[in-house]
Order: structure tokens, then sequence, then C-alpha cells
């Protein structure tokens, strides 16, 4: 069974083919700048890497060149379209209409078109991704899989906002939470490495990298992550504030005499680490500046150590204890430096780092001391294989 991966962001189209028969990554591509004038698709076919020029003027242009290129021979990749058993769309915000992933229906559509206005860049390009695949193979069962369904198991109690209700009730604002997939998946493989079932372990995981959420999961289930409404709460990130004092938005509106999207370009784009050391918007360069001594650098790598510790100490209030801690994202999976700064916080709690084995970008490993209390792993997500995973559950019990 081949199922085809789907990622429609506001202007760029990822994709893999995945053989779920042996978890077989056979292609994984990114087609970049869809709707300008330098397309290009970034390829990699089993291991062999290429960049394949192509012009594309909107998603529907993008859709069928990304099918051709499956089908070219001279990449050797399916000889039919035939061949592909499903197509699984990553789709970040499903609202409170979906707890799990779902076969995609003209209902379904509708409803994340309804949630638009809480994920205006992202859910209109994921559903050109799928009217474009349904208008080019409407016989191929399709399944959208939510990065909100993971947290809505949160209680009303965590998921609340402490503004008036009316507006809960009117426009459904509350607590989404983001990363569910990774989150998901990661939480999954921890219990595996462990040995474990993960019903029986109080997990947190650490999602870090350009974007950054924290998750609580408990027997399997997010009970609290970092982000809410959007993905710009919670801890700092590259370029996003994280939680900050809700009146510093309307005094700096106020004293700069800003609009509501000026302000939020700032938060956005221009906060976070990269706001901070005003070196980059890449954390690799603002490591390199913090081993240069850089006093802006030190600050912004190590204030955002410090508010993922106390969340993640938060967290363990939450789930009344934790078993296993894990890292992941671009950050968490290869910023070794990161992971001690974070854990050296956790060490009154008798999590022990092993210092020479944290020091891996990139792999699955267990880095704790063996005497640690808390075990703590690194483990590289794989969204892709977790979308595929639900859309081979939800076909096969059609």
């Amino acid at each position: 069974m081949k199922i085809l991966v789907i990622n429609c962001g506001s202007s760029s189209l990822k994709f893999q083919l995945i053989d779920m028969d042996n978890e077989d990554r056979i292609v994984k591509g990114n087609f970049e700048r869809i709707g300008g004038k330098r397309s290009n698709i970034r390829l990699n076919v089993r291991g062999n890497k290429s960049n394949v020029p192509r012009i594309a003027r909107d998603f529907e242009e993008a859709i069928v060149s990304v099918l051709n290129l499956l089908q070219d021979p001279n990449y050797n990749i399916i000889e039919s379209l035939d061949e592909i058993t499903a197509i699984g769309h990553r789709i970040v915000h499903g609202g409170e209409y979906f707890s799990d992933s779902v076969l995609i229906d003209d209902e379904v559509i509708k409803k994340i078109s309804d949630c638009t206005s809480l994920a205006p860049l992202h859910n209109p390009s994921a559903i050109a991704g799928i009217e474009a695949l349904k208008g080019i193979l409407p016989n191929k069962p399709m399944v959208a899989v939510f990065d909100t369904a993971f947290h809505q198991t949160l209680s009303e109690t965590a998921y609340i906002y402490n503004i008036p209700y009316q507006y809960y009730e009117k426009y459904k604002i509350r607590k989404y939470g983001f990363h569910g997939t990774s989150h998901k998946f990661v939480s999954k493989r921890a219990a595996q490495l462990d040995g474990r079932d993960i019903k029986d372990l109080k997990i947190i995981n650490c999602h870090l990298g350009q974007g950054a959420s924290i998750c609580a999961i408990n027997s399997g289930k997010s009970v609290d992550t970092t982000m809410g409404l959007t993905p710009l709460s919670g801890i700092p990130m590259a370029t996003r504030s994280g939680d900050i004092d809700p009146s510093i938005v309307t005094y700096i509106m106020k004293q700069e005499n800003l609009d509501s999207n000026e302000m939020d370009e700032i938060l956005n784009k221009r906060s976070g680490a990269w706001g901070i050391s005003g070196v980059s918007e890449d954390y690799r360069d603002i490591e390199e500046a913090y081993k240069m001594e850089d006093k802006r650098s030190i600050l912004a790598l190590d204030s955002q150590a410090y508010k993922v510790a106390q969340y993640i100490g938060q967290y363990i209030v939450t789930l009344g204890g934790l078993d296993i801690l894990t890292f992941t994202g671009g950050v968490g999976e290869n910023g070794f430096e990161a992971r001690e700064r974070i854990c050296k916080y956790l060490e009154f709690m008798g999590l022990k780092l092993d210092i020479e084995g944290n020091r891996v970008k990139g792999v699955e490993k267990l880095i704790s001391a063996p005497d640690s209390k808390i075990k703590v792993y690194v483990i590289p997500t794989n969204e892709e294989l977790m979308i595929a995973e639900d859309t081979k559950r939800i076909i096969e019990a059609l």
C-alpha cells in the first residue's frame, strides 16, 4: 500500500510517497515558491537528491507537476498513479470539529473552510490542494489529518481563556494547540523505545524548531500544550514572541502608532530569538554567536531555555509526575547545547543528562544518565509517517 502525503503551506507544497507495507519512504519533495516566478522542487528519491525547476502559478499546477514527476521514468518512483492507494493531507486547523483524522468529503471540506479565520494562511492552501487532487484523481480516497486534533482531549479547564465567555461562544476563542501530529508520533515512539505501554506513561514532549511547543501527554492523550488559539503563544521561538503581558501589545501600538497587522508582524516575524539577538532567524547562527560570547545571543538562548524549563515544571504539576522527557524538531533533534541548557534547570528533580551521550544530532537516542529518575530521549519526528499511518487506518476501516 502506497500513501501519498500532501502538506500545503502558504506558498509551498511538501509531499512524500510512503510504502506502508514496510514504512519505506520512496520519495520526499518540497515544491517551493508556488505562485512566484522561480518555482523549484527539491527532490529526494531514495536518498538521491536533486533540484527540479518547475513553474506553478497555483496549487493545481503544482499538484499536476508533482504527479507527473512521480511517474517520470527518469526518477523511477512509480510507473502509474494507480499504485497510489490513498492520499493523506496535513491540515493545520480543525477547530472543535475534529478530534481525529477523517475521510474527506464535501462536509469535511466545508468545516475546514469554516476554520479559515483561525488559520488564514494555511487552511485555504490545504483546501486548494484537496480540490486539485479531487479533480485529477477523483476515485482516490483522501484523509484529513489535523494538527489540532490530538489536543482535542484537553479539558475545558485547560483550554478555556479567562476572558468574557461570550467570545468563546461567538468566535470559539480557546486554546487549540498545534504540532499535534508530531507530539502524537513522538509520544508513541517514546513508549516503544522504553518498552512500556503508553497508557502507563507520563510524557512531556518538547518540539523545538522555528516554531516550538511543549505538550503534556498522559496515557497517550494530550492534556495541555503551550500553543493556543494560534501558534504564537507559549515558549519563545525563532521569530515569535511566545507568551507576553497582553498589555505590551496595546502599549507598543499606541507608542509606535501601529495598526493590528503591523503589530502582528512584530510578534510573529520580528520577535523571539531573532528579536533579542539581532543576529539571525536561524538558531545555528545564534549558537555560533553564543560561543563568541555575544551578550544578546546569550540572553536570547538562555532566556528561552529558562522558559522551556519553566513550562516543563508546570506540566509536571499538570501530570502529577514525569516518566519521560522527549526532544524533537529541528532544534530539539540537533541542538545538543539547547537540550543541555534546558535539562540543567531540572537536575533538582533527579533528572541527569549523559553529557557525552547528549552530544548527538538527528538520531534517536536515550540521552539521560543511567541513574536519572526521569528518562530523556531524542526522537526525530516523522509527521508524514504519522499522517500515512492515520490514512491507512481510516481507509482500511471503510
